[in-house]
């Protein structure tokens, strides 16, 4: 089973690698959708700070797929949390 791998694996594992092949847009979009998952699991089941890293590296390939820069996803993160706040106060809204 095939899945997404990070640029320079194919150096740093050498003959190692196996075969690899660069994805269409929509291929990559997939792969990325997948990815996303696979690290948000990862994370879950670990709690290890350098797995949010691997999701922000997945998030930012997500964004620029949508034309859109790490700098102004931060920019539209920062806007959110500007007009409907952040997660600072850490409320849990127990519903009606």
């Amino acid at each position: 089973m095939g899945k997404l791998i990070r640029d320079r694996i194919p150096e740093l594992l050498g003959d190692q690698a196996g075969t690899h092949r660069p994805l269409d847009d929509d291929a990559f979009e997939t792969a990325l959708r997948q990815k996303l998952q696979e690290e948000v699991q990862e994370y879950l089941e670990g709690g290890e700070v350098m797995e949010l890293a691997d999701i922000l590296e997945v998030v930012y390939a997500l964004a620029k797929l949508d034309g859109v820069t790490e700098s102004q996803l931060d920019y539209f993160r920062a806007e959110k949390a500007r007009d409907r706040g952040a997660f600072e106060q850490r409320l849990y809204w127990e519903g009606d």
